[in-house]
């Protein structure tokens, strides 16, 4: 039987020109997640000009691209092959310079330590089984005074059912996920994602060394209209959306 990732690979492999032509992300600046104010708007990293960044869990390329639009010298790493071609052409596309490294992102043993001012993720990390081995190098690659920014789904918002609005999961019980969606091609996928508490976040933050600066539950509502001008169309409900956050973002400093 497949581990875990490896079936996520597999995943990945079969679904990344569907995903991208469904989830169409664009590369004017690093976006956060679905209804969440992009990173022009939250100014939650600084100036990047000039700075070492790396993107774990990077996809497409869509948010290294935009880091490199800003003049910062951007590494992206994936476990997808596929993901990383489609990044390669966009990073091509718009003119810009972005290193893309294939890998298991819960493990960056080829980044040398201290080496980053910024590590960056967003809507990645459900997809890794072991998030305190991962933040720990996070932490170890990171130089002193570097930030760690990430995003999720929010756990409260991925347990509800947009349809019922009723729990489809037991929160008190995280663990492995297995689902099952139609995509852009019309036919059904299977995926593997890993649910979490808020509090299981915290703790691998805290036991991987890092600190805890700020956490974010920003929704940006006006002027949206459910699955026509917001990037994640087919997965998020407008009406809910309104009552329960889709992302959250941390952000987390190598003191």
């Amino acid at each position: 039987m497949k581990k875990s990732q490896d079936r996520i690979k597999d995943w990945w492999e079969d679904s990344s020109k569907w995903y991208q032509k469904d989830a169409k992300i664009h590369t004017r600046a690093a976006h956060y997640g679905p209804y969440a104010p992009d990173e022009d708007k939250l100014r939650l990293l600084g100036k990047v000009k000039g700075k070492k960044i790396l993107e774990i869990g990077c996809g497409g390329g869509q948010c290294s691209i935009a880091f490199a639009k800003e003049g910062a010298n951007v590494t992206g790493v994936d476990i997808s092959e596929e993901q990383l071609k489609y990044a390669e052409n966009l990073a091509k596309k718009n003119k810009v310079k972005v290193k893309f490294v294939q890998s298991d992102v819960q493990t960056l043993k080829q980044f040398k330590s201290n080496g980053y001012d910024i590590v960056f993720s967003t809507w990645a990390l459900q997809y890794i089984p072991d998030l305190k081995k991962c933040f720990k190098e996070v932490h170890r690659i990171l130089k002193k005074n570097g930030l760690f920014v990430f995003s999720f789904g929010h756990p409260f918002h991925e347990n509800i059912n947009p349809k019922t609005t009723k729990l489809k999961y037991n929160y008190n019980k995280p663990g492995k996920v297995v689902e099952t969606e139609t995509w852009a091609d019309g036919k059904k996928h299977t995926f593997i994602m890993f649910k979490r508490r808020i509090s299981d976040i915290y703790d691998a933050i805290v036991e991987s060394g890092l600190t805890l600066e700020k956490i974010l539950e920003p929704v940006k509502l006006k002027g949206q209209k459910a699955w026509t001008s917001d990037p994640f169309t087919d997965d998020f409900s407008l009406k809910l959306a309104k009552m329960v956050p889709p992302t959250i973002i941390f952000k987390t400093r190598k003191k």
